[in-house]
């Protein structure tokens, strides 16, 4: 087998980089190089989604960067995603996202989503003012094994204890492992309201997200 690390180090720095439309170029040059899409995904786009995540986590970047390479990933996803089909590969598993009801808030759901597809796992946009008949039937259909639930506010941090008593009451606390986030949360509270995880950032959200499979 050919050496294709460059093709790789080159797709994880456009995609730092968010080059949206080089990335695409740079897929299918490593398509045809014969790199496969699986290393294609992992070493290029996973490896390149891990350094922004790190960087956001430490200061190095901030919200506009994450956006910019977000936006780069899902171009190089889809450019890519007919091979991986193609070649068999599934994503790592299945998570459900949203932000609870009473919150209209989406700038960090949107964040957190951003980073946990960038471990390779299906994320499952439930959007804002979300109830918990939504949550639980989302997760009843589609099989995901984590819930994301984010609230922005002091007055919507309640819901998240609401989703959870719901997701009980409905006989599917077992199947799933609920992370909790936002500006108001913290780690007491998640352990008061029987949350699995909590995070203060994406990216720590995204590699807790990633542990779960």
């Amino acid at each position: 087998m050919s050496d294709f690390s460059g093709n790789f180090t080159e797709i994880s720095g456009l995609l730092q980089r968010g080059k949206a439309k080089d990335i695409i170029v740079a897929v299918q040059k490593a398509l045809e190089a014969g790199a496969s899409p699986a290393d294609i995904l992992d070493k290029g786009l996973i490896a390149g989604m891990n350094v922004i995540g790190k960087k956001f986590r430490d200061g190095e970047v901030f919200v506009p960067e994450v956006l910019i390479a977000a936006r780069a990933m899902n171009n190089a996803s889809a450019a890519l995603k007919p091979a991986l089909a193609q070649a068999g590969v599934q994503p790592v598993g299945k998570a459900i996202i949203c932000t609870v009801k009473g919150d209209l808030h989406d700038i960090g759901k949107n964040l957190v989503k951003m980073m946990i597809e960038g471990k390779g796992i299906e994320v499952l946009d439930l959007g804002v003012d979300c109830s918990p008949e939504k949550v639980i039937d989302a997760i009843k259909t589609s099989g995901a094994k984590v819930v994301c639930l984010s609230a922005l506010l002091t007055t919507t941090m309640m819901a998240q204890k609401d989703m959870i008593d719901a997701i009980k009451q409905a006989g599917l606390r077992d199947q799933v492992k609920i992370m909790v986030g936002g500006a108001p949360v913290t780690q007491n509270f998640a352990d008061e309201i029987g949350a699995d995880s909590y995070t203060s950032d994406a990216a720590s959200a995204a590699e807790a997200c990633r542990a779960f499979f």
